[in-house]
């Protein structure tokens, strides 16, 4: 399962930083996947407490958008969108990565 080699990666990172007791995650609406995913198999596999947070996609169109896409459709490795005002394809600005923004260990 993919969702698991992320999540794998990020309980790694979190070690690193001592006895891990909570992490927040960030995720990006244009991620390889659904936060609620990624939650659900960090859960899977330690006993933190867990806090993902989404964040927006933010993309660049040819035809002068820019900001948040039109998300037609959102499954588990791949995330389908365009751009809300011609329907192109844009380019991604942010909103794509995956992200262990805080980790809180024991004293």
């Amino acid at each position: 399962m993919h969702e698991l080699t992320f999540a794998n990666k990020i309980i790694e990172d979190a070690r690193k930083q001592g006895d891990v007791i909570r992490i927040e995650v960030e995720v990006g609406d244009l991620a390889h996947l659904p936060a609620s995913d990624l939650k659900d198999a960090l859960c899977e596999l330690v006993d933190w407490k867990i806090e993902v947070v989404e964040k927006k996609g933010w993309v660049k169109c040819p035809c002068g958008f820019e900001g948040e896409p039109e998300i037609l459709d959102k499954k588990h490795d791949y995330t389908l969108f365009q751009c809300p005002k011609c329907g192109a394809i844009p380019e991604i600005i942010d909103g794509e990565e995956i992200i262990l923004k805080e980790v809180e260990v024991k004293d």
